[in-house]
Parts: C-alpha cells; structure tokens; sequence
C-alpha cells in the first residue's frame, strides 16, 4: 500500500470520526443508517444535520451514513406500507379502493395514509436496528487501529 493511500485513509477516517470514540462514530453511523431509511423522501437529510447539531454528533459521519442508504429508503418504502397497513390493522379500509376514483383530496389524503403507516413502521424497525448496529459497529471499529486510538476518549 502506498504512503499517499495510507495518508488519505487516516485523513478520512479522522475526518468521519472528528475525534470521536469508537463508540460514539458508531451510533453517529446507525443513527444514518436509520434515518437514511425514513420512508418519505426528502426528509432524512434534515433530520440527520438536525441530530447531528443537537447531540453533537460528526455531520460529515451521519451524513455519509444516510446517503449510503438512500437506496435502501426507495426499496423499503413500500415494504413499510404494508408492514404500518398490518400494524394498524382496520384503521384505513378505503386503502384499496383505487386512486383513479377519488378526488384530489382524497388522493392526497390516501399518500398521507400511507406515509403514516410507512413512518409506523420504519419507527418500530429502527429503534432496535440502532441499538444492534450501534453494538456490531462499536466492536468493528474498535479493531480498526485509526478509531481505536481514540478509545481513551469514550
């Protein structure tokens, strides 16, 4: 491996993790990961930066993260809606009554429907996938010598 390979690695593995514990970069990374998957498009980034200020998080980190699931956000949008329609079971019986037949209102009504049960499902999905991501990448990094040296600070 070469010395400019090896430098640019270092650089950005202490860019992504500005300090930070292993421990710490890999709740930074699940929290991404998470919300990179929040069923309504546009959203995650938002959230992300907001998190990220607020609890001090590395932005660059949390946001590389929610990027990196941007395509899992379009594959599971409609997997979230099916699992929010079985977990509120009964509460939208006009769900599959067809879109053609309905005002413009009702369509809008409908995605909204539709974007609450997503939002349901993705809420239930992602506390504990955190939780478990945050474990698995924790001992990973911890192993990686560059996030390793930052342990001390945890």
């Amino acid at each position: 491996m070469s010395a400019i390979s090896l430098t640019l690695r270092q650089n950005i593995a202490r860019w992504l993790r500005q300090g930070m514990s292993p421990r710490r970069l890999a709740l930074t990374l699940a929290l991404g990961l998470a919300i990179g998957c929040i069923p309504v498009v546009g959203i995650p980034t938002l959230v992300c930066a907001a998190l990220a200020l607020t609890l001090r998080l590395s932005l660059p980190a949390i946001q590389a993260a929610n990027y990196a699931a941007m395509p899992l956000q379009l594959i599971l949008i409609v997997p979230f809606i099916k699992l929010g329609g079985w977990l509120m079971a009964g509460t939208n019986k006009a769900a599959g009554a067809p879109m053609l037949h309905r005002s413009a209102m009702g369509v809008l009504t409908q995605m909204g429907g539709f974007a609450g049960q997503a939002l349901l499902a993705w809420l239930v999905i992602a506390v504990p996938a955190v939780f478990l991501m945050t474990l698995m990448l924790t001992l990973v990094l911890r192993r990686v010598p560059v996030f390793a040296a930052a342990e001390a600070g945890d």
